[in-house]
């Protein structure tokens, strides 16, 4: 049973990642789901750059420790992703891939911020 938890924590995990990278896509004219996404980017780029680790995390490892699996070292982005997305890259440079999300998602905002401006609310 924990191993099929810790596997669901893992989905979930990917689906917030997807959410985080993604998200602004989904919020127009939704402004409560706006302010979910922007407090969700905030909350990934601190994940990312400071030296945190995300509950998603520590439940997956608590998870695959009661199931007798061996948990993973280090972030999910690491032990996930990065073989898929950064193969060979050195953990010090993992985070470079929040910018480029960031930018992402600002720039949705910014192009809807400038729109309503020429538009009017």
């Amino acid at each position: 049973m924990y191993s099929v938890l810790a596997d669901a924590v893992l989905v979930v995990h990917l689906l917030c990642i997807l959410w985080i990278v993604f998200g602004a896509v989904f919020t127009r004219r939704r402004p409560l789901l706006r302010w979910v996404h922007i407090a969700s980017v905030v909350w990934g780029v601190l994940i990312e750059l400071l030296p945190w680790t995300c509950p998603l995390t520590w439940a997956e490892n608590w998870l695959k420790a009661k199931a007798g699996l061996a948990p993973y070292q280090g972030g999910f982005l690491l032990n996930y992703l990065d073989a898929l997305v950064y193969p060979n890259i050195p953990l010090v440079y993992l985070p470079v891939w929040v910018s480029p999300s960031s930018l992402f998602n600002l720039g949705i905002y910014a192009f809807r911020l400038r729109r309503r401006a020429l538009v009017g609310w």
